[in-house]
């Protein structure tokens, strides 16, 4: 049994074309059922939902035999142990700075100290030690937005799609800290054990991301 760990939302619905390249259709939604493993029209291959967060975790203790997760989970999780063969180039976003309208960003040198609220706690201290900036990092888990707006934080560091969430709150996009796109992540003892079966979705994805490609 081959067993792909997915997060429900963006990620599983732009994965499914990807899948369907590789001859594999999830027979359940996981919008209606309330199973957390679902089936396929394949015999040996099932979905398991998971927290985003979690994706990593259950591919690298054997949970789940591959799995798709963002680039930013796997730097906050640490993905050196998982075999990382793909960028799905899918769930594309930006990591990004944050302020209110009236905080002077450009006015923060080297030497400041500045609150960051964030969830991205590795990729947010990364960035400010390369520049020279003291955070204090206030690590939170529901709205980033909320932060500076009730003066818990000067900034957020957080994903960004459209940036419409930001403008409603009167919040503006200040640094681009990198791009994020969702990585195919496979268990490395899983790929020696189930090789074959393993090898044909990887090389399915891969053709399916190429001649989106092109």
């Amino acid at each position: 049994m081959i067993t792909l760990a997915l997060s429900k939302g963006r990620i599983f619905d732009e994965t499914l074309p990807l899948l369907a390249a590789a001859g594999i259709e999830v027979t359940e939604d996981p919008e209606t059922s309330r199973k957390l493993i679902l089936p396929t029209n394949q015999p040996d291959v099932q979905v398991v939902l998971v927290r985003a967060t979690d994706v990593p975790t259950y591919v690298e203790y054997g949970g789940a035999d591959l799995g798709v997760t963002g680039k930013d989970t796997l730097i906050e999780h640490g993905g050196a142990s998982l075999y990382q063969p793909l960028d799905l180039q899918i769930a594309k976003c930006r990591m990004s700075v944050a302020v209110p309208e009236d905080f002077d960003y450009a006015g923060v040198k080297q030497g400041s100290r500045l609150r960051v609220a964030t969830k991205y706690t590795t990729i947010a201290r990364d960035f400010f030690a390369d520049k020279g900036v003291h955070v204090d990092l206030i690590k939170l888990y529901g709205s980033m937005e909320l932060a500076p707006l009730t003066g818990l934080a000067d900034a957020i560091v957080d994903l960004v799609s459209t940036g419409k969430t930001l403008k409603a709150n009167r919040l503006i996009e200040v640094e681009q800290i990198m791009d994020i796109s969702s990585r195919l992540v496979v268990n490395q003892a899983a790929l020696k054990l189930k090789q074959a079966p393993l090898r044909r979705i990887i090389d399915a994805f891969a053709r399916s991301v190429a001649e989106r490609a092109a």
